[in-house]
C-alpha cells in the first residue's frame, strides 16, 4: 500500500494562485459589459495607430517644406483625407497626432490619480489638522473653475509638451481626491482597521495594507475616465494656442484649421478627422470606464 506526500505550496504560490483566480473572474465579468469590450477595441485601434505612426508615415510628411500637394485639397487618391494648409496629408498628421493625444491624456492621468489618490486617503484616514487641510486644499481646487486655472497655468509655465501634461496633472485631481476620501472613511469605520490599530499597526500600514487595496478598484474605473477629460483638456488647451507649437495633435490641428478659414473654405476633411477621433477616443475611455465601475464595484453588480 502506498502512500501520497501532500507537498505544502509556498505562500508565494498561494497568492500566485489566487491573483490568477481573480484575474480569471475579472475577465470573466468584465466580457459580459458589451460597451467595455467595444471601447477596448476603440483604443486598441488608436494604440496601434500611435505605436506604428513612424512605420505608416516618416516625419517628413509633418514638415512643411516637404509639401507636395495642393493647399486644402479635397481627399484623393494620394491624400485619402485631403491636405492642410500648407499641403500636408491630413491622414500623416491624424495618424501623428494619435501619439501626443494620447501620450498628454494617459500622463496627465497618471499624475492626477497619485495626487488625488494620495490627498484622499490621507484626508480621510488623518483627523485634525492634517486632515482639515487637505480637505480644505481639495475644496479650494474644487471652488476654482478647471479651464481657466488651466489656462493660467499654461500662460505662466509656456508652451511645451510637458508642461501641458504637468497643468492638466494637477488642476484635474480633485474630483478623484473627493472619492478617494469618501470611499477612505467607509474603510476606516470597518472592523479589521480598528484591529490593526489595537495590534500596534502604523498610519502607513494601516494605508497601503488596508486602505489602498479597498479603494483602489474605484480607483482603476476613475483613471479611465480622467484620460478622456485629459485628452478633451489638451485638445482645449491646443485650439487655444497653448499646445507644443513643435508638435501635431488633434487639438493643434483643430486650431491650424480654425485659424486657417477651413471652416469658410468648406475644408470639412480638415476639420472632420481630428474632431472624430477626440470624440471616439473619449468615448472608448468612457465605455471602459463605467464597465470597470460595474465589474469592481460590488454596489454596482
Amino acid at each position: 500500500m502506498t502512500t501520497t506526500t501532500v507537498v505544502p505550496k509556498s505562500a508565494r504560490a498561494v497568492r500566485r494562485i489566487r491573483r490568477r483566480a481573480a484575474v480569471g473572474r475579472f475577465w470573466a465579468s468584465f466580457r459580459r459589459e458589451r460597451g467595455g469590450i467595444a471601447g477596448l477595441v476603440i483604443l486598441a485601434v488608436f494604440v496601434l495607430l500611435a505605436l506604428t505612426a513612424p512605420l505608416l508615415f516618416s516625419a517628413d510628411h509633418l514638415k512643411v517644406t516637404e509639401a507636395t500637394g495642393a493647399v486644402l485639397a479635397p481627399p484623393t487618391s494620394g491624400f485619402p483625407l485631403g491636405t492642410d494648409e500648407s499641403g500636408r496629408s491630413v491622414l500623416a498628421l491624424v495618424v501623428w497626432g494619435s501619439r501626443v493625444s494620447l501620450l498628454v491624456g494617459i500622463a496627465a492621468t497618471v499624475i492626477s490619480m497619485a495626487i488625488g489618490t494620495l490627498v484622499g486617503i490621507g484626508s480621510g484616514h488623518f483627523g485634525g489638522g492634517l486632515g482639515s487641510v487637505l480637505e480644505r486644499v481639495t475644496d479650494w481646487f474644487l471652488v476654482i473653475p478647471f479651464l481657466p486655472l488651466a489656462i493660467a497655468l499654461a500662460t505662466v509655465l509656456g508652451s511645451s509638451l510637458l508642461n501641458v501634461i504637468v497643468v492638466i496633472g494637477v488642476t484635474s485631481w480633485p474630483g478623484t481626491a473627493r472619492l478617494v476620501r469618501a470611499q477612505t472613511l467607509s474603510v476606516e469605520a470597518r472592523p479589521y482597521l480598528e484591529r490593526a490599530r489595537v495590534l500596534g499597526g502604523g498610519h502607513w500600514h494601516q494605508m497601503s495594507r488596508h486602505v489602498l487595496p479597498n479603494v483602489m478598484p474605484l480607483v482603476l474605473a476613475n483613471t479611465t475616465l480622467t484620460v478622456a477629460i485629459a485628452i478633451l483638456s489638451e485638445t482645449t488647451l491646443s485650439f487655444l494656442g497653448l499646445g507644443d507649437p513643435f508638435r501635431v495633435s488633434w487639438g493643434s490641428m483643430l486650431d491650424s484649421a480654425f485659424s486657417n478659414g477651413a471652416i469658410s473654405a468648406g475644408a470639412w476633411w480638415y476639420l472632420l478627422p481630428p474632431g472624430l477621433c477626440v470624440v471616439a477616443v473619449v468615448l472608448a475611455f468612457t465605455l471602459v470606464g463605467r464597465a470597470l465601475e460595474n465589474v469592481l464595484d460590488p454596489r454596482e453588480r
